[in-house]
């Protein structure tokens, strides 16, 4: 089971996309949460606090854009509620079903690669345009607006890699759901923070190599070589898995259906180590936090 809040002025501002595509997004960052344990996501309710000013036309469309993403993913949508409040918000309760194995966050362990889904950064970016914090053109903005706005939840390589995960042995007979499938999160708050949690609730320590980290061109364009929001900025619902050696990037690739880069390994020790990048960009590492539901938009 799964929960997610967006609110009006903190996560969103409603001049920034249609009414269809926050109501898709509502629920692409509560499925994510389920790719990221290799679910299979089932039902949802939705609670809506409505301000003034918006009409049944409005929320029309909102549900049209939810609805279509529901059946997408193949969603029930089994109830909600509705209450007045000064801001619009959306919150989705969303549950999933997982077999004997699933992934978690715990299961990292030393000499597993760390790998990622897609390329990170992009929605962090998108968010900064939108806000007017920072310029961009053409193609570059149009494809980093649409990462924030029409994010994708990796719902089939999440199932793709548990039914990838190795089956016990004769050797190591310990049960599934004894031995967990492989490490993996969902980058919504920040690839280093995410791995942060994984990093604290196996025990474990990383190496992450600063040139593997995958960066598309339309981020390339804005921010160069400079990674602060590649590890730092959130919300784009990529999924980060550790695995065991002996897969190659490209051969990942081929089995979960999406691209797939390998950015370091898993070692013993506590805490994430950023490998070939200078001073600055490692200090940048060490206090990138990622988003803070807590903090004032503005500093974002």
């Amino acid at each position: 089971m799964t929960i997610d809040s967006m609110v009006e002025g903190v996560h969103f501002k409603l001049g920034w996309g249609t009414p269809e595509a926050l109501g898709a997004r509502a629920l692409t960052v509560n499925l994510s949460d389920i790719a990221a344990m290799g679910g299979v996501p089932t039902a949802c309710v939705v609670n809506l606090a409505i301000r003034p000013g918006l009409g049944t036309r409005f929320f029309d469309r909102l549900y049209a854009g939810l609805g279509g993403a529901a059946a997408a993913a193949g969603v029930d949508v089994v109830g909600g509620n509705i209450t007045a409040a000064d801001a619009l918000a959306i919150t989705i309760a969303l549950l999933g079903e997982t077999g004997p194995r699933v992934l978690r966050r715990d299961a990292a362990r030393p000499g597993d690669e760390i790998f990622v889904t897609g390329t990170v950064g992009d929605a962090a970016l998108g968010w900064r345009i939108l806000a007017g914090k920072l310029p961009a053109r053409g193609a570059a903005r149009k494809f980093l607006i649409d990462r924030f706005l029409n994010p994708i939840a990796r719902l089939a390589a999440g199932q793709r890699l548990v039914r990838m995960s190795p089956a016990p042995t004769a050797r190591n007979p310990r049960s599934a759901r004894q031995k967990p499938a492989p490490a993996a999160i969902d980058i919504s708050d920040g690839l280093w923070q995410d791995l942060g949690h994984v990093l604290d609730r196996s025990g474990v320590g990383a190496e992450i190599e600063a040139p593997a980290i995958p960066l598309s061109p339309a981020y390339r364009a804005v921010k160069g070589d400079d990674l602060e929001l590649a590890l730092g900025g959130g919300e784009d619902y990529e999924l980060l898995f550790c695995w065991p050696p002996g897969n190659s990037a490209a051969a990942l690739t081929r089995r979960l259906g999406v691209p797939v880069h390998r950015i370091g390994k898993i070692v013993g020790g506590r805490g994430a180590t950023l490998l070939g990048a200078d001073a600055a960009l490692t200090r940048a590492a060490a206090r990138a936090g990622g988003w803070d539901q807590l903090r004032p938009q503005d500093t974002r």
